[in-house]
């Protein structure tokens, strides 16, 4: 909790967390965020260490973790936040607080050769 009223959550993916475990930690701060502190807003800031690659800086799992897994399923339950890919954004619309109970995160789709 900040003087303003808003909470922060800090996450930290380590080089060795895999996509499921980063989205899995993601997902659980916002979880436990809303049941101690009810529909406040949120600012979410995510750093990454490790998983270097050639898309953005990023390998193509934590690419995706910033670009897709982000913005389909965290940044809708934040006020705002900021990743080392994306920057700083304030989401356009109202957070949402309706954080389902539980995550799943399908398998990646075979490519279509």
């Amino acid at each position: 909790m900040n003087f303003d009223n808003t909470v922060s959550l800090y996450q930290i993916v380590s080089a060795e967390d895999t996509f499921d475990q980063a989205a899995t930690e993601a997902f659980s701060l916002i979880r436990e965020a809303q049941e101690k502190y009810p529909d406040w807003p949120r600012v979410f800031y995510l750093d990454i260490e490790g998983h270097k690659g050639p898309q953005s800086g990023f390998n193509e799992e934590f690419f995706e973790f910033q670009q897709e897994f982000w913005f389909q399923t965290i940044a809708h339950f934040v006020t705002a936040f900021e990743t080392p890919m994306v920057g700083a954004l304030v989401n356009p619309n109202p957070q949402q607080n309706d954080v389902p109970t539980a995550l799943r995160v399908d398998p990646p789709k075979p490519s279509e050769s």
